[in-house]
């Protein structure tokens, strides 16, 4: 039975690194992990592309063909994909029983409200893969209560759209303790904790927002979220080899993973991680981890590595090579959304 991931998230969250480094984590524990790129915008990858929609469609012809626009033609090219599905069911085929990492576009309405690409992963479900969407935010989103709040409404309509086991993500959570202080410890923010208390703050963002009208607005958005009792966040540096462990281990639970599947030459080494409580990092341990006291962590974890290394004469099997930098996504997954309606209508051509 195949599982994997689908990587979801807004432009610039971080979805083409983490691919990168996930894949280089499972590479290390023995896992065999295969990517799948469902950018058609994406023509430069850092991992290594078992399957690319790029060959079956791009945005540059759709663009030129249809006169369409950035975001119409990602639309359009999910639309040629969910009916042209026999291409994807072949190229996974091909993969065998491989762990896939599926990086998606950037683009939002794909899991806010058009169909595709959740019809797209029924009809995988019905092949027998067993999926897991992995909602990446920035955690920049952090530093503003407006654009936490935003993230929050986000996320829930996605987690309500896709309807799969649904992991939340908040990325380079290395860089929240060179951003301003926040009013509430980390654990506020992941669990998702009473909102009122983030009101007041919002009306401090913007003197627009202190009026009894937008004050309601607020209240209401709040008790929205708050009654569907749906969102919560992980955290991660996609760097950092214990954070990787963490989400990797939370995803198999999710999944299903962990009650089944071969994990290849290096079973023992991720049975024994995922046996090891050690490797869960507690919510209580956020921030002191990521914010009070990261250089000591930083420091600390270092020296471990160092040692472990030098105990198993420097290569266990079991460590991650040295992940990737925590950089932005490709060009095109800094495009601004689409103003007013963002369905797009085609008529599809005779071939």
């Amino acid at each position: 039975m195949p599982f994997g991931q689908l990587v979801l998230g807004s432009p610039g969250s971080g979805k083409s690194t983490y691919c990168d480094g996930m894949h280089q984590f499972m590479s290390a524990i023995g896992r065999e992990c295969s990517v799948v790129n469902l950018d058609p915008a994406n023509d430069k990858t850092n991992y290594p592309c078992a399957l690319d929609i790029r060959d079956l469609i791009t945005l540059e012809e759709i663009m030129s063909d249809d006169q369409l626009g950035p975001n119409g033609g990602i639309l359009y090219a999910f639309e040629e994909l969910e009916n042209n599905m026999e291409w994807l069911e072949n190229g996974l085929k091909e993969l065998g029983d491989s762990y896939i990492l599926f990086d998606c576009p950037g683009q939002v309405e794909l899991y806010t409200h058009h169909n595709s690409l959740r019809n797209i992963f029924f009809k995988l479900q019905k092949m027998g893969y067993r999926l897991v969407a992995v909602h990446l935010s920035d955690s920049f989103c952090l530093t503003q209560p407006s654009l936490y709040i935003s993230n929050l409404l986000l996320t829930l309509r996605a987690m309500l759209q896709m309807d799969l086991p649904h992991i939340n993500v908040l990325t380079k959570i290395d860089k929240i303790s060179s951003y301003d202080p926040l009013p509430f410890n980390l654990d506020y923010y992941t669990e998702v904790q009473d909102l009122s208390y983030l009101l007041g703050y919002l009306e401090e963002e913007s003197p627009a927002m202190r009026s009894d009208k937008f004050r309601r607005l607020n209240e209401a958005v709040a008790n929205l979220v708050e009654n569907f009792a749906l969102v919560r966040f992980e955290v991660l540096a996609v760097e950092n080899k214990k954070s990787m462990m963490h989400l990797l281990r939370v995803i198999d639970r999710a999944g299903g993973y962990v009650f089944g599947g071969a994990e290849g030459a290096n079973d023992t080494v991720w049975q024994v991680a995922m046996r090891n409580e050690g490797s869960m990092m507690e919510v209580q341990d956020i921030q002191e981890r990521w914010v009070d006291a990261k250089e000591e962590y930083d420091a600390a974890e270092e020296k471990e590595w160092e040692e472990q290394q030098k105990r198993t004469g420097g290569d266990t099997g079991a460590t991650t090579p040295d992940l990737i930098p925590d950089d932005d996504d490709d060009e095109f997954d800094g495009m601004p959304p689409p103003t007013g309606d963002s369905g797009v209508k085609v008529i599809r051509k005779n071939q």
